[in-house]
């Protein structure tokens, strides 16, 4: 196998481990909205991370309700050019509950990771609560918000 192949197939088998025990069916495929906004933080990518947002879609920042994809994307291209530099997300989903098809509430525990940290400190653990919907056949993102768990 080339050196190539095998990078990508490394890279496939560490995503395969986000799924957690969500591996299936429509759960699965609605943790894949968190999923790809994981992927948007860890590129430091303002723009794909607004986009996984419905047009009224929100996320709540420290104490700043963010309520729209354009405030998400200005908000995340600042941070992810200051303090949120190099920044990674640890997301490992907790449950995954399909209210009715289409409409799913995702739980995960994790936080963010600064350069050259490998675990989230305790005091930094957080819940993250992730409402996704499927709009077009893609699961987009609602809302999201994260509540500090005390260690």
């Amino acid at each position: 196998m080339s050196e190539k192949a095998a990078t990508l197939v490394a890279g496939a088998k560490q995503w395969a481990t986000y799924y957690g025990k969500f591996t299936q069916g429509e759960e699965s495929v609605a943790l894949t909205a968190p999923l790809r906004a994981r992927a948007a933080w860890d590129a430091n990518d303002a723009d794909a991370f607004a986009d996984l947002f419905t047009a009224n879609g929100s996320i709540l920042v420290d104490d700043t309700q963010l309520t729209d994809p354009e405030a998400i994307r200005l908000f995340f291209k600042e941070a992810f050019a200051g303090a949120l530099r190099g920044t990674t997300l640890v997301m490992e989903p907790v449950d995954v509950k399909i209210l009715e098809p289409g409409i799913a509430v995702v739980i995960t525990d994790g936080g963010v990771l600064y350069e050259g940290e490998t675990t989230v400190p305790v005091e930094r653990t957080v819940r993250g609560t992730w409402v996704t919907v499927r709009v077009d056949g893609e699961w987009r993102l609602v809302s999201q918000q994260t509540s500090p768990i005390k260690g």
